[in-house]
This record gives C-alpha cells, sequence and structure tokens, in this order.
C-alpha cells in the first residue's frame, strides 16, 4: 500500500446479522462520518456470486464486436453495453479505463414508467446470463431496503418510508471490467474521482485493491471490506434528500502498479435509485437553522438522472 492511502482502522463490517436495535444508529454512524459503510451477513448465497463472477468474466473475454451488438447508442448506457473509454467523472478531462454492462428492472410491457426504464438487453453469450443476474437484482434490491429501512429509523422517520420511494425504482446493476493497464492516456485511471448519483450503492468486487474514499482530512483511504462483504456508499440522491446529513463520499478506483496492472479487475455495483417519478424534497426532519435547507427547489428523480448522465459523458450535452 502506498504512503498516500493509509488505511482506515475504523472502518469496520457491520453485520445485518446483529441486533437490529443496534444497526440504524451503527450504519448511520458510518454513513455519517465516511460515506461508506462495510455489510457482512448479508445473505446473498456464495453460489449466486460465484455464478455471477464467472459469466461476467466470460461476457468482457468476448471480442469487442460480439460486446458492442448489446450496446443502444443514445441511451446513456442504461441498457446492456457501454464500451471501454465512454464514461468520464464529472469534471473530468480524460475517460475512465473501463467498460461496463448494464442490468435494470423488468417491467411487463405498457408499464406507465417505461419511458425511463427501458427493456433489458440480454447478451447471446453466456449462457444462464439472464436468469443469474435477475436472481442478483432481486438480492441487490432485498438487502438495499433493508438497509434504507434502517436508516430512516436513524433519520426519526417510519421503518418503512422509503419503501414506496423506491418501488419499481430505476435500479441498476452494473458488471464493470477493467482491462489490464497497457499504455492508458496520461491522467487516465480506471474510475476517475466522482460521487455516484442514486440514494445507495451495493459493491461486490470491493476486495481486489483499488477503491478509494476521500476522508473528510483530505486524504485518500484504500476501502478493504471483509471476504464476501459488500462496500456500501451514500449517492448524491440521499446526500440531496437527506440535507447533507448523510454525505456522498467522493471515490476512485486508482490504477494498479507492478504485476497487478497486467491483470484484470471486476467489480459489481448495484445502484439503489428511486422511482423516476419520485420527487427529491430535502426531508423536513434535516433541515435546521445550522443547516439550512441546501435544495428549496423539489426536482424528480428522472429529471435530476437525466442531469447527471449528461455530465459523466453516457448522454450528450
Amino acid at each position: 500500500m502506498s504512503p498516500e492511502t493509509p488505511m482506515l482502522p475504523t472502518l469496520h463490517g457491520i453485520s445485518l446479522a446483529g441486533d437490529p436495535r443496534n444497526l440504524p444508529r451503527a450504519l448511520m454512524d458510518s454513513f455519517g462520518e465516511f460515506g461508506f459503510a462495510l455489510v457482512t451477513d448479508h445473505g446473498i448465497a456464495p453460489a449466486l456470486i460465484a455464478r455471477a463472477w464467472d459469466l461476467t468474466a466470460q461476457l468482457f473475454a468476448q471480442p469487442d464486436a460480439v460486446k458492442r451488438r448489446g450496446h443502444v447508442p443514445g441511451k446513456g448506457g442504461a441498457r446492456g453495453y457501454t464500451p471501454f473509454r465512454t464514461e468520464i467523472a464529472k469534471g473530468a478531462t480524460v475517460h475512465d479505463l473501463k467498460e461496463f454492462w448494464h442490468v435494470g428492472r423488468d417491467l411487463p410491457a405498457g408499464h406507465p414508467l417505461t419511458h425511463s426504464m427501458p427493456p433489458n438487453v440480454w447478451p447471446e453469450a453466456p449462457d444462464g446470463f439472464a436468469g443469474t443476474f435477475r436472481a442478483l437484482f432481486a438480492e441487490f434490491d432485498r438487502i438495499g431496503a433493508q438497509i434504507l429501512a434502517y436508516l430512516a429509523t436513524a433519520l426519526g422517520l417510519a421503518p418503512d418510508w422509503f419503501d414506496a420511494a423506491i418501488d419499481e425504482g430505476n435500479s441498476v446493476l452494473r458488471l464493470l471490467h477493467y482491462p489490464p493497464i497497457d499504455d492508458a492516456p496520461e491522467g487516465a485511471i480506471r474510475a476517475g474521482a466522482h460521487e455516484d448519483i442514486n440514494l445507495i450503492t451495493l459493491l461486490l468486487g470491493a476486495e481486489e485493491a483499488g477503491l478509494e474514499l476521500l476522508a473528510r482530512d483530505g486524504q485518500w483511504v484504500e476501502v478493504i471490506p471483509p471476504p464476501g462483504a459488500l462496500a456500501v456508499n451514500i449517492g448524491d440522491m440521499l446526500q440531496r434528500l437527506t440535507n447533507h446529513v448523510l454525505p456522498s463520499t467522493t471515490h476512485r478506483v486508482r490504477n494498479p502498479s507492478g504485476e497487478r496492472a497486467r491483470f484484470s479487475r471486476y467489480s459489481m455495483p448495484f445502484f439503489l435509485h428511486l422511482r423516476s417519478d419520485f420527487v427529491i424534497r430535502t426531508l423536513p426532519g434535516c433541515v435546521t437553522p445550522d443547516n439550512p435547507d441546501r435544495y428549496p427547489n423539489p426536482i424528480t428523480a428522472d429529471e435530476y438522472l437525466q442531469q447527471r448522465l449528461r455530465e459523466i459523458g453516457l448522454l450528450p450535452s
């Protein structure tokens, strides 16, 4: 580990199998200080996770021309394949060294939210892809709702406050591939410093070195979850909803050095989103004389999403 990326010994795993009376405060304290929490005992079957990793590696090992059959131009990468060096962090000048595939929520034909949530794009190969990632999507949905219920309690809301807000939400499971580093453009890294757009992000794959968060003292800190744990972070939508009581923390994926530069890195973030038609309006309990409302003008979740997708290069500005 390099000198500029010290470990953060106080960022410990929080077990979802622990006493539910203690979990709201434990999660709130971790998110409030770091914008991140490391969640263990989440209940996703190891066999499902192993199958998902295997299929992800097979997917990205295919020729570029085959992967590009899953690319849907003009849709902001909402579904299917987004080619290497397409996405750029807000405010950055070089594109990220990554490619990815998006899996979204399946909606029935004629559903009123299909204008913002298009049908999934499934690759022809590998076999079992759609079934595996539908199952994993449902597991992330379950765990995300559980974490939000604990956060609602900590915020003085009813535990089910987020249920209607995320019902049929525009969540996305991203399968990420960072290829080996060969001849990267100057200043390019695997994922530039950024904040996530959504409510919360649940990440599998952070055990592979590279993920760092920007601590309150301005130091980059490596995130090292226990084996099999989820790294969970606050997104900008929840930061806005809570008037920064829950902060969205800047993070990045730095390039590996030495021998590790010759290897691919894979991860699976689940971006848990609000319903597209949900109106993001500051929670009254998060407004105080010392923390006045930063966002007096409400905005729908879809309007906010489209605005941010333009900023990161996935939609034309």
